[in-house]
């Protein structure tokens, strides 16, 4: 808590209420409001939460003005460039990196858990056969729930320890299970020889008719993936996450509601949206008109997978995975891919377009993922359940950060209510 204090004044009464600067480590203060209502009955109004803090967290800092995201204060493109996904894991988790015997043992917990009950089957069985993956992912997670009685204590460290290892180990196994169901192929079970990416792929693209070897470079591109995306702070699936665990209810239902939220194409789904700008665009040739259109306010067409509500500059998960990007494109022959080829060309225009330098529309870690995520075989409608994956390790440490917090309230947002003013019911017959 800070000695620096703002104040607010009631015009009417002259009454002065001093709001109390919460000071962190990098970036602006926060001021206390929580007693603004108490004392000059108003509340503060903030669609969106855009100026609003909701906590106070030592997870993950981002500078949108400059381009800045650090996990536990390590900026993240040396995490991608030195540490394994699992690494990253153990640091959003645990607040530091591990040691070589931390991190094997980490990395143990994470494999004995990765299978599934049987009993799960019948879950998936109970979807049609067209689901969408997220539909599948928000279900089984949910039903977890109904599996672990004896270990979701939130008050006690130890459940919510292993609760934080089951639910990092068995996401990528009922992600895949879900694609196989879409798909109607068996199930293939996880082996957990294979590193968490590796394991991934095996269990999607595997069949037990024939062999499958994992590609090294794409389990590695994957790897730099899921870091770039295991945590962003306050985003909506992650304040979802919080708001669901205020009220003390089972934490794989917390989790089942921030894949519901991740689910929305203004969210998790913008992967989608830039294949599917891409399908509509069709060809390079037509790439001048559409970016004319993008210019013309008045067309409402949107250049998908540029710029980001938070990052007014370059957004810095880009600028890592552009590099596995063309490197998994080269690596893969699949640098001549039409619709690849297509998205090279709306990123070269984007870099060197005065009008989108300006307005720094610059491309975002969603319009390289999509490209990679394609790349790699992998469908649209699996774009959002591989960013649940990764998300998930940030949504768990949220949650273990705010039911360990003695001070943790439930949430209740405030409104400003604009409908009828008190009246009285008539009779029906009067009517």
């Amino acid at each position: 808590m800070s000695d620096v204090s703002y104040s607010l004044v009631n015009n009417a009464t002259g009454e002065k209420t001093d709001l109390p600067a919460i000071g962190g480590t990098l970036g602006p203060v926060g001021l206390d409001v929580g007693k603004v209502y108490d004392k000059l009955d108003v509340f503060t109004y903030d669609p969106g939460f855009s100026s609003t803090c909701s906590t106070k967290s030592a997870i993950t800092y981002i500078d949108g003005d400059k381009g800045v995201l650090l996990y536990r204060g390590y900026p993240v493109a040396q995490l991608a460039e030195h540490c394994s996904f699992i690494e990253v894991a153990y640091l959003i988790l645990n607040g530091e990196l591990p040691n070589k015997d931390q991190l094997a043992a980490f990395d143990m917990n994470i494999r004995k858990h990765t299978m599934i009950n049987e009993n799960l089957k019948g879950f998936f069985g109970g979807f049609n056969y067209d689901a969408h993956p997220m539909a599948m992912l928000t279900g089984i997670v949910g039903s977890l729930s109904a599996f672990y009685h004896d270990t979701t204590n939130n008050k006690d460290a130890r459940h919510r320890e292993i609760f934080a290892h089951r639910m990092i180990a068995k996401i990528p196994t009922i992600a895949a299970a879900a694609y196989k169901k879409y798909y109607g192929q068996p199930f293939v079970y996880p082996q957990n020889h294979l590193d968490y990416c590796s394991n991934l792929l095996h269990m999607m693209f595997a069949v037990p008719a024939e062999p499958y070897h994992v590609d090294p470079i794409a389990a590695k591109a994957l790897d730099v993936l899921f870091i770039l995306h295991a945590d962003h702070e306050q985003n909506a699936s992650t304040s979802t996450v919080r708001m669901a665990g205020s009220t003390g209810t089972n934490p794989y239902a917390a989790i089942a509601s921030g894949i519901a939220a991740l689910w929305g194409p203004a969210h998790g789904g913008a992967n989608e949206a830039v294949l599917k700008m891409l399908e509509e665009i069709g060809d390079v040739k037509n790439v001048p008109a559409f970016m004319a259109k993008v210019k013309d306010k008045t067309s409402g067409v949107r250049l998908m997978g540029f710029g980001h509500r938070v990052y007014k500059n370059f957004d810095p998960r880009a600028t890592i995975i552009r590099e596995q990007c063309h490197k998994v494109l080269k690596h893969l022959g699949k640098d001549s891919d039409p619709q690849l080829e297509l998205a090279m060309k709306l990123e070269e225009i984007a870099l060197s377009d005065d009008y989108f330098k300006a307005r720094s529309l610059y491309p975002n870690v969603d319009f390289y993922s999509g490209i990679i995520y394609k790349a790699l075989g992998i469908p649209v409608n699996m774009f959002t359940p591989m960013f649940a994956i990764a998300r998930t390790v940030g949504w768990v440490a949220h949650w273990i950060e705010m039911v360990a917090d003695p001070t943790m309230r439930i949430a209740r947002p405030r409104q400003v209510y604009t409908g009828a003013g008190d009246r009285n019911v008539t009779p029906i017959a009067q009517r």
